[in-house]
Parts: C-alpha cells; structure tokens; sequence
C-alpha cells in the first residue's frame, strides 16, 4: 500500500511541474496548498484528478473559494454605490451652481461697492478737514458703516435694502434688480469716466478744480452733512440725489417774451390784469407734485426732443426803475405757476386783485416737470426766461421820464458779456 500511494504522489508531482514549465508561468503560479489524505490507491488516485481539475484547466491557476467570490461582490457593490452618490452629488451641485454663483456674485459686488464708499468718505472728510470736517467725517463714517450694512445683507439673499410704503409708488429697490429703475447697483455702461477728470490740465486764470468720481456721485450727498431732498422743499437746505437727466438739443432751448405788461409800460393800480407770455420750445402744462417731488425726477424731452415742463412768472417789488442793488428772492409781490398749457404758443396768468402803486420787475422761470431751472447742452447760450420793468400807477399814467434809465445805459446792458 505504501509504494502505491508514493507512486501516486510522484506521478502527481511530475504532472503539475510539467504542466508549469509548459505555460512559462514558473514565477506566477499560484501555491498549491497541500492536504494529508489516508485513503486507498484507488482513492488517491480519484482524488488526484480532482486537484488537477481545480487547477482549472490549461490556465494552471487554483479557483477562489466561495468566501473569496462573495468578498468580491460586495465590494464591486460597494463601489458602484459610492460611484452613483458622487454622481447624485455633482448633478445637485450644478444644479445649484447658477444661484450660488449669483449669489457670490452680488456679494462681492456690494462688498465692492461698501469699500469704495469708505474709501470716498475717507477722502471727503479728509477734504472738508478745515471746514467743519469732524462733523462731516461723523457723517461719512456713519454713511460708509451703512453701506457696509446693506452690502452684508445683500450677500446673504439679496434682500430687500430699500422700502416704499406709500401707497402710490413703484416697487422695492434691491440690490441687481434687473429693473434698472429698481437696481441698488450702478449699470456699468452709465459711468461717466469723464468725471474722473479734474479739468486742471488747461486753466484759465482763476480756474478751480472740478470734484472727480468714479461713481457719477452716486454717494455724493453722503459727504455733505445735510438731509436728501427727497422731493420736500427743504427751507433750510439739502443734498439732492436725483441726476440732471436728459439734456435737449441746441435748437430746441426754450425761450420766453412778456406781452404784457410790456418793459417801462405803467398800468392802473389795484385793478386786474393778465399776464401773457410766448414761449417757444417747451412742453408746457406738466408739473408734478411739489411737495412730494420737488427735483425728485430727471429733466425729460419729449418725442421732439423738447424739454417737458412748465413755466412760472414772479413780480417783486423795487424801488424805481434806477434801481442797481439786488432784490430779495424772499420777498415778491406776486407768483403763480404756469400750469396749464400754452394756447397758440401763448401763456397767461390772472392778477385778480391788482398791485399797489409802485415800480415792479417781472420776470418768468422756466423748469421742467419736477420743478428744476431748465437745462440746456452749452454754456453760452441767450436766457432762457425774460424780465420786464413797469410801473403801477394811481391813475395809470406814465411813469415821469427822468425815472427811467439813461439809453446809453440800456444798451451797455444789452451787449454787456457775462461770463458763463
């Protein structure tokens, strides 16, 4: 029994070392492990042909166990899993991707914009430091503190920064609003870079410097210790915020003459009487609110190009026709707005009770909607508004001759040159 079993081990042996050789695979192949089998010759044999099919065949490897199989499984699971949550992961961070972005986005730009509001009240205060400059600097560091504030908010939603209450207004402002007329963000394409320039480069003698800005003043007001506007007339002064607007065109400046009462002509005292005024190249008859939009809007052109606005005449009182100092702005006798439009170019308005007996000027004061002096594109240009000088008179007669002034001196003034 002996010798049969030793045969079969050398048999065995001698196959699995040729079948390596064969295949080239000395280094490769796998360990063989070994058991201790008691059985007879034939059973050994049985049992030799068992091995060399777990060998698996012409590839002279051993096959894995089952424990081996399932390890594998559950980690080709395992994997596959962890695979599909990275994806989940980067579907629902592009997903988000656009409302983050835009989110950074405002962040940084109201971030931005705090910084450069500090930096200008900075150079405000350090401007106005022998004028009042430490209540100013108060004021501009309370302002930049503010930006910084609303910049903070609007990093975490873009919420809104400003609100309306009043009943009759357009919607909230906040910060990117894609209305433009709504947006706390200054568009990009409006900057003005030639506010950047001082206009020192060529002087003229006793030229002063322009303030400069990179932000078309935006925050000017913020550097003035004075209240906004905010479209109340504001008796003791304020800081308006609202731009000029929209400029007309050289040949379409307004232009105002009285009618009656003519220059030097005298009139019956204490009696009515109508103002009559020609106008030229404005839109007459629209006027806002005054004591709710007072210089709250930009200056308008009309589809013509013409200055949308109104007119007002205002006559004050003066000591005669000699007259050389200035008068009061405080102080008239009379003011009415034009409200209504102009009929066949013409504009009136009724003095129901008359004036005193006295010497008066008259003069018009053209606006646009909102109430501001009309704005036209050059420096020099003839007035846009006219005066006139009469006299009211007991009797409506002339006033005597030696009151009014010398000829000589009428036509200085006519060609007199102010400087624009």
């Amino acid at each position: 029994m002996f010798s049969k079993t030793f045969l079969f081990f050398v048999l065995a042996s001698s196959a699995l070392s040729g079948f390596a050789s064969s295949h080239g695979e000395e280094a490769d192949c796998p360990t063989v492990s070994t058991r201790t089998v008691t059985v007879t010759a034939g059973a050994a044999v049985e049992t030799g042909a068992a091995a060399l099919v777990a060998t698996g065949g012409s590839k002279g490897k051993i096959s894995t166990n089952n424990g081996s199989k399932a390890a594998q499984a559950k980690a080709a699971a395992a994997k596959e899993a962890a695979a599909k949550k990275a994806a989940a992961d980067k579907a629902a961070a592009d997903k988000n991707k656009n409302k983050g972005g835009a989110a950074a986005k405002a962040a940084a730009a109201k971030a931005k914009a705090a910084a450069a509001k500090e930096a200008a009240a900075k150079a405000a205060a350090d401007k106005n430091k022998n004028k009042g400059g430490a209540a100013a600097k108060a004021a501009a560091a309370k302002a930049a503190a503010a930006a910084k504030a609303a910049a903070a908010k609007a990093a975490k939603g873009g919420a809104a920064l400003v609100t309306v209450a009043a009943s009759n207004t357009t919607s909230t402002a906040t910060a990117n609003n894609p209305d433009l007329q709504n947006s706390l963000t200054l568009d990009a394409s409006q900057i003005a870079t030639g506010f950047l320039n001082n206009g020192q480069a060529v002087q003229e003698p006793g030229q002063v410097a322009s303030l400069t800005s990179g932000n078309n003043f935006i925050n000017f007001c913020a550097t003035t210790n004075q209240p906004i506007t905010n479209g109340k007339q504001i008796t003791t002064g304020s800081c308006n915020p609202a731009i000029i607007g929209q400029i007309t065109a050289v040949g379409n400046m307004p232009s105002a003459k009285f009618q009656f009462p003519t220059n030097f002509a005298t009139i019956q005292a204490n009696a009515p009487f109508t103002i009559s005024m020609a106008i030229s190249n404005l839109e007459t008859g629209n006027f806002v609110n005054a004591q709710q939009n007072y210089f709250a809007a930009p200056q308008q052109l009309n589809a013509q190009g013409l200055i949308v606005g109104h007119s007002h005449v205002v006559i004050e009182a003066i000591n005669g026709l000699g007259q050389t100092t200035p008068t009061d702005p405080t102080k008239f006798a009379f003011f009415k707005g034009l409200n209504d439009a102009a009929v066949g170019g013409i504009l009136t308005a009724d003095v129901a009770t008359g004036l005193p007996a006295g010497t008066y000027k008259m003069s018009s004061i053209n606006t646009a909607a909102n109430h501001q002096p009309a704005i036209v594109p050059v420096a020099q240009h003839g007035s846009l508004d006219d005066a006139t000088y009469f006299t009211v008179a007991a009797n409506g007669t002339p006033i005597p001759a030696a009151n009014q002034p010398a000829a000589a001196t009428r036509r200085r003034s006519l060609i007199a040159k102010d400087h624009f």
